[in-house]
């Protein structure tokens, strides 16, 4: 519930915040739009909502329903693109695979396949996963960049942190993102994680945040 109202308040601060424009050194709207515009990242949702189940988060096979396919391999192995859009499009039996795999051009829209396969490129690798879910979650407050300029920075005192310049270790992070920041004593407005991200995204996002250090 809390973490509902902390999100709430966020939304409800952009609205009055894009009124002011970006007169506060913020990340403007035009910048943020072009990030999320970034196949990968548009891809990395629809990988979570509708792939994961059955390959897992890291794309290894390692998933909740793995149990239900036997001897089926369901680990993403490196393809071509040319692969990758036959699968996906017209499902496993096209390429000569199971045909548990579903023709997913039944369900998704022409963007989503193309972004799940921009995005497959990354899926095996924890800090592109990570930045993925960085920039999906992250970035209205602490920034594109990590920095602290997020569009949404200057409704909150104190503002959110800086991550390039963060002196914190790995247990710290991990504990602040998933219990939020009322439980380790920071501002309640840094919502918990762990209820809407798994461990995994989460151990992913820590792993992204030591490649933006810049001390």
């Amino acid at each position: 519930m809390k973490t509902r109202k902390a999100i709430l308040s966020l939304i409800v601060g952009v609205v009055i915040f894009s009124i002011v424009g970006d007169a506060f050194g913020r990340d403007s709207r035009s910048s943020i739009k072009k990030e999320m515009s970034k196949p990968q990242f548009r891809g990395s949702i629809v990988f979570k909502h509708y792939c994961a189940l059955c390959h897992g988060e890291r794309g290894d096979g390692v998933a909740r329903a793995t149990k239900l396919y036997n001897s089926i391999e369901l680990d993403i192995k490196d393809n071509s693109v040319e692969y990758f859009s036959n699968i996906i499009r017209n499902g496993g039996k096209a390429v000569g695979k199971s045909e548990l795999m579903p023709p997913w051009s039944d369900e998704l829209s022409e963007e989503q396949m193309n972004d799940v396969i921009a995005y497959l490129s990354s899926v095996r690798n924890p800090i592109r996963r990570g930045e993925a879910v960085f920039k999906t979650n992250c970035i209205l407050c602490h920034g594109i960049k990590g920095d602290g300029k997020g569009r949404a920075a200057v409704l909150y005192d104190p503002p959110p942190a800086d991550l390039t310049k963060s002196d914190k270790n790995d247990e710290y992070k991990t504990n602040i993102i998933t219990l939020g920041g009322a439980a380790m004593g920071r501002s309640e407005v840094m919502p918990i994680w762990g209820e809407q991200l798994s461990s995994q995204e989460i151990s992913d996002v820590v792993s992204y945040l030591k490649t933006i250090l810049t001390k």
